[in-house]
């Protein structure tokens, strides 16, 4: 993570990744306790009038390694999904996966002039 970005933008990610998660068991985000947490912590660790606020960016670097990790499951599952072995597959379907084509001969398998 090369730059943290904003405190309220780490929050609309999480709260993103959670809406990710609970499209999954059909129960609205909002009444989770991790949604109940993320907004009771980042609430209680506003910008204050303190020049360094080390809880504050405790908290916001914690949140952005977790953002991260839940954005990497998510993509990891849904590319887990997509290649992930389905026993022996065709010769068609193995070059479809990688975006090719095979050559169609003009009288099908077996032609001869």
């Amino acid at each position: 993570m090369a730059a943290l970005g904003s405190p309220a933008r780490t929050l609309r990610g999480l709260l993103r990744e959670l809406r990710y998660l609970s499209a999954a068991t059909g129960r609205p985000y909002r009444d989770t306790a991790a949604y109940r947490y993320l907004v009771k912590a980042f609430r209680a660790h506003r910008v204050t009038s303190e020049k360094l606020c080390r809880a504050q960016h405790e908290l916001h670097f914690q949140a952005a390694t977790y953002l991260c990790l839940l954005r990497s499951i998510r993509e990891h599952v849904a590319l887990h999904q997509e290649f992930h072995g389905k026993g022996e597959r065709s010769v068609e379907e193995s070059a479809g996966l990688v975006g090719l084509t095979l050559p169609h001969q003009p009288g099908g398998k077996g032609w001869e002039p």
